[in-house]
């Protein structure tokens, strides 16, 4: 891997390490769109500019971050075609392989990318 595929690796820590403090609040959206049979799989959009997808959790102009975050779902990301009728069932495999995890759909300067990332216990 050359020094390009490094800065790629290097920027994906860094905005796994901006999200982290979003993993709980995102928890708790998960938790509220499952228990309310919306879906079985919610994605969080975390994006810098304006998307036309999911809900607005987090605007960060007000909040002074660097991410906005919005909660989807699978259902959602299939009907606008984001993810495609031959990629579903690895797309939920990969989900369940990641139980406990938040799933980060993240459009940066690097496209956009699926990023998984643990809940982070804030109270300790």
């Amino acid at each position: 891997m050359g020094k390009n595929g490094n800065d790629i690796t290097e920027k994906m820590l860094l905005i796994k390490q901006q999200l982290e403090p979003f993993t709980k609040m995102a928890n708790q959206a998960a938790k509220k769109i499952k228990e309310e049979g919306v879906s079985n799989y919610p994605i969080f959009v975390a994006h810098q500019d304006q998307l036309e997808i999911g809900i607005p959790l987090l605007n960060r102009v007000e909040a002074g971050t660097f991410w906005s975050i919005n909660a989807s779902t699978l259902e959602e990301f299939y009907t606008k075609k984001l993810i495609l009728d031959e990629k579903l069932e690895d797309f939920k495999k990969l989900y369940k392989e990641h139980k406990g995890d938040i799933c980060f759909f993240v459009v940066s300067e690097l496209g956009a990318q699926y990023l998984f990332i643990p809940v982070k216990n804030l109270d300790q």
